[in-house]
C-alpha cells in the first residue's frame, strides 16, 4: 500500500467570530455565499459574498443545514428540522423525524441526489448507548428512518459525483462506510465498510465528495482532512492549522475552493478558537444538491 501524500495547503482565515463548534458549510452557487452552522451558539451563519457575515440565532442546538431549491434553508436543531427564511429571520417547524427521543439530537446532514433531506442523529447518552439512526426526510414532510441503532454518532454523509454511492460515518465508531444509492427514490442497497480509522488519523467527522470520486474526511483532534479513494485508502493528507477540523465543503465559481469549519480546541493558553478557513483545491468538487421545495 502506498503512503498517503502530506500536503500544507497555504489557508486564508474568513471569518473573525470564534465558534464553539463550527460545523456543516454548504455553498449556494446562486449568491456565492457560504453558509455553516455553531452547534453551541446556537446559530447559523451567512458568509456573504462581499465579505460580510450575518447570524441566525437558533432556539437550540444546530447540528445542520441543507439549501432549498425555493431559496429557504434548511437547518436541523434538537428539536427537529425546520425552514428558515433568510429573507427574515423566520423559523418555522417543517417535522421532527426523531420525535424527542432521550439522549439524541440531530447532528450531520445533507441533501442528497433525490432531493430529500438526510439527516443523522448523535447518541448523547453517557457513555453511549448506540442508539444513533439515519432519516431520510421528504418534501411532504414525511419521513423514514434508514439506519435504526449500532450507530454512536451519524456523520459525513456526502454522495459520488453520479449519484450511485452514498458515503456515511460513524465518528465515536471510527470507521466509515458506503452504500449503493439509487439517486430516483433514494434507496439504499448494499454496504461495504470502507475504512477503520488508526490513532492519529482523526475521528471522521463531516465530508465532502469532489469530481473524482474522492472522499474528503475532516479528521477532528487529527488536525488533517484525509482524501479517501473510492476504495477506502487514505491517498493524501492535508494538514490544518487546528487540531479540530469538523467539515469541508467545495465552493467558489469553479467549486475548486475547500471551505473547512472547526472546533474549539485546548484550555488557558492552549485555547484555539473554532472558526472558518479555506483554501484552493487541486480538484474541484462535486455539486451541491437542493432539496425539492
Amino acid at each position: 500500500m502506498t503512503s498517503p501524500g502530506i500536503l500544507e495547503p497555504k489557508i486564508r482565515s474568513l471569518i473573525d467570530t470564534p465558534l464553539s463548534v463550527g460545523e456543516s458549510p454548504v455553498w449556494d452557487e446562486r449568491t456565492g455565499a457560504l453558509w455553516f452552522v455553531d452547534i453551541l451558539a446556537p446559530a447559523a451563519f451567512r458568509l456573504r459574498a462581499d465579505g460580510g457575515l450575518d447570524r441566525f440565532d437558533m432556539p437550540a442546538a444546530v447540528g445542520c443545514l441543507g439549501l432549498c431549491e425555493n431559496g429557504m434553508v434548511l437547518v436541523g436543531l434538537q428539536t427537529g428540522v425546520h425552514l428558515l427564511d433568510p429573507a427574515t429571520g423566520q423559523l418555522e417547524c417543517f417535522c421532527d423525524p426523531d420525535e424527542g427521543r432521550p439522549d439524541s439530537r440531530l447532528n450531520d446532514g445533507k441533501v442528497g441526489p433525490d432531493g430529500h433531506f438526510w439527516v443523522g442523529t448523535r447518541d448523547e447518552a453517557v457513555p453511549q448507548t448506540g442508539n444513533a439512526r439515519l432519516y431520510r426526510v421528504s418534501p411532504d414532510r414525511s419521513y423514514t428512518c434508514l439506519i435504526d441503532g449500532g450507530l454512536l454518532t451519524s456523520n459525513g454523509l456526502a454522495w459520488s459525483p453520479d449519484g450511485r454511492r452514498m458515503y456515511h460515518s460513524d465518528s465515536s465508531g471510527l470507521m466509515l462506510q458506503a452504500f449503493d444509492f439509487d439517486p430516483a427514490d433514494g434507496a439504499i442497497g448494499a454496504v461495504e465498510r470502507l475504512h477503520d480509522f488508526a490513532p492519529g488519523e482523526g475521528r471522521p467527522d463531516g465530508a465532502a465528495i469532489d469530481s473524482e470520486g474522492y472522499y474528503w474526511s475532516a479528521g477532528v483532534q487529527g488536525g488533517r482532512l484525509n482524501r479517501i479513494s473510492p476504495e477506502g485508502q487514505i491517498v493524501e493528507i492535508y494538514r490544518m492549522p487546528f487540531a479540530g477540523p469538523t467539515m469541508p465543503c467545495f465552493g467558489g465559481p469553479d467549486l475548486k475552493t475547500l471551505y473547512v469549519t472547526s472546533l474549539t480546541t485546548g484550555e488557558g493558553i492552549a485555547k484555539t478558537p473554532g472558526t472558518l478557513i479555506a483554501f484552493e483545491a487541486p480538484v474541484a468538487g462535486a455539486p451541491v444538491h437542493r432539496f425539492a421545495l
